[in-house]
């Protein structure tokens, strides 16, 4: 006969037990939304493109530089973080698009 082996989750740590999830507000989720959007849209554009290395640059996202760091200084859940980095991302290529940013 074989025997099987029963786990119990006494012996376990509390961590491995349950998955603690602490909820945010609403308004807490639409602050962060409105900063990623706005840090999104933030780009260098040049009035001339610049070349670097043979390449050419007609833009700098720097505000997608800046809300990667913001994200992943701010959020815990590396879920929550994966949200964040697309919408992000998204804004960030939309945005490139548009005829906004701070031109030099």
């Amino acid at each position: 006969m074989k025997t099987t082996k029963k786990t119990s989750t006494k012996g376990k740590p509390a961590s491995k037990r349950f998955h603690e999830r602490v909820f945010e507000s609403d308004s807490t989720y639409f602050l962060k939304l409105v900063v990623v959007v706005l840090l999104g849209t933030l780009w260098l554009k040049f009035a001339e493109p610049a070349v670097w290395l043979g390449l050419t640059f007609t833009a700098l996202p720097l505000g997608i530089v800046v809300g990667f760091l913001v994200v992943r200084a701010f959020e815990h859940h590396q879920d929550d973080r994966k949200i964040w980095y697309a919408v992000l991302l998204i804004v960030g290529v939309i945005s490139y698009f548009v005829p906004a940013g701070i031109v030099l």
